[in-house]
């Protein structure tokens, strides 16, 4: 048995809170079976939006007749892209690892971890315990179980970012985040996209105004198959998809998008008597302490908010935990966006929940169109939603055009502050700058 003063499980949002007791001289485990750097910097957001923003200059050039300008795309080498994004990738995730290795407090376990006990895990048949345990061991691509699934050899986000193939063509199954930014970088890559979502709208979790206009512009760039969901899929040549709704796909990939499972499973947390939801995501208290005293959970394998910068707060609050500074997990004006095209970007209620919840409120909508840049960035889709209740609370804001994930920065500083919307109305806002457009929305409001 190693014991140790610290077990993180998880090199994503772990790291801060192994490098913070690292810093006060504690010995500290570090589990991570994959390359260091977690989700985000690996299989998820960081190359993802390298990816993406390739297909944003794509775009721009193919749409750049509307302004007089005659350009093409002459070639694309797709096989450089892939291979310089991951490249980088790559070498950050060495590099955290060579810091790592560099210091005399850290342990490095090139594995997964397999609890065998509250307070006790097993790596590769050695036993390491310790006092305090942080899980961050996130979360991995859910596969629902459509027959014949397993004779395909599918993808999910983390083969398709790495595929050095371009394909023909493409089915995607699911409508949300990450379909919505495959779809688009694939689909200016020159890849034939076909999308099948469940239910009646595309990014159906949006404000309904948002997923409504994403759902009609997603329709114009590929093809959108609302209200069905995949029975079974095959090898027949191309891979085959068969839909409850008697319609069969055929394409040369298959991208299963449909969410993402905690990695509970792996852990064995079952083992312990570390609690779970219903969902099998560890259950966590407002400190991000889990049922057994001392082990903590955070991040994705929380599930309070799938997102890095969620991981990234609450690293925060966890590590003050541990250290006797407890404070509640401050989850005001969360924003998230998504990277597609157009952009979508988010803080606060939907319309949907805030009519669920029979709250009153009022709302204003101000078009990209109706401002300087708007007409000089030709955009005549893109619009800001403004939701607030009758005292001026901003109870939601959510964007979709240019720029939405950095425009929906303006409002999030008084969010955070328990502000007004008279406070975003009394900004003075540079003319005719972009976020002219939030200003425009709340004097409507």
């Amino acid at each position: 048995m190693e014991d140790y003063d610290v077990i993180v499980i998880g090199a994503g949002s772990g790291l801060d809170i192994a490098s913070a007791y690292n810093s006060r001289g504690s010995k500290v485990a570090l589990v991570e079976p994959g390359p260091l750097g977690g989700t985000c910097l690996n299989r998820g957001c960081i190359p993802s939006k390298m990816l993406i923003h390739r297909a944003e200059i794509l775009a721009e050039v193919r749409n750049s007749e509307k302004f007089g300008i005659n350009a093409e795309v002459n070639s694309i080498d797709y096989e450089t892209i892939i291979k310089e994004v991951n490249g980088a990738v790559g070498r950050d995730a060495e590099a955290i690892e060579t810091g790592i290795e560099s210091s005399e407090n850290y342990d490095l376990y090139r594995t997964e971890a397999k609890f065998i006990d509250d307070k006790v895990i097993d790596v590769d048949g050695k036993k390491l315990a310790a006092d305090k345990i942080f899980i961050a061991a996130g979360t991995r691509p859910f596969v629902p179980p459509i027959k014949g699934i397993e004779d395909v050899d599918y993808l999910t986000s983390s083969e398709a970012l790495k595929l050095e193939e371009r394909p023909e063509s493409m089915i995607i199954v699911g409508g949300g985040y990450i379909a919505a930014e495959m779809a688009f970088f694939f689909n200016e890559m020159g890849v034939e996209i076909t999308v099948v979502e469940r239910g009646k709208r595309l990014l159906s979790r949006e404000d309904k105004d948002v997923s409504k206009k994403f759902t009609e512009l997603a329709e114009e760039q590929y093809r959108v198959v609302l209200g069905a969901q995949a029975e079974e899929i095959e090898n027949e040549g191309e891979k085959r998809v068969y839909l409850d709704n008697g319609e069969v796909l055929e394409a040369e990939q298959v991208l299963i998008a449909t969410g993402r499972r905690p990695n509970t499973d792996k852990l064995r947390i079952n083992d312990t008597a570390i609690a779970l939801d219903d969902r099998g995501f560890i259950e966590t208290n407002k400190y991000m302490e889990t049922s057994v005293e001392g082990v903590y959970a955070l991040g994705d394998i929380a599930g309070n908010y799938m997102f890095k910068h969620s991981a990234n707060l609450e690293a925060q609050y966890t590590y003050l935990a541990s250290i006797g500074e407890k404070e509640q997990v401050d989850y005001r004006a969360m924003p998230h966006a998504v990277f597609s095209k157009p952009q979508i970007a988010g803080v606060g209620e939907t319309e949907q929940q805030l009519e669920e919840s029979g709250v009153d409120y009022r709302k204003a909508i101000y078009n990209y169109a109706d401002t300087g840049m708007g007409m000089a960035l030709k955009e005549e889709e893109g619009f800001v939603k403004v939701m607030a209740s009758k005292s001026g609370e901003i109870l939601g804001v959510h964007i979709i055009g240019p720029e939405a994930s950095t425009l929906i920065h303006e409002v999030l500083p008084v969010m955070r502050q328990n502000g007004s919307l008279q406070d975003i109305k009394d900004t003075i806002h540079i003319h005719p700058a972009l976020n002219e457009v939030i200003g425009r929305a709340f004097d409507k409001l």
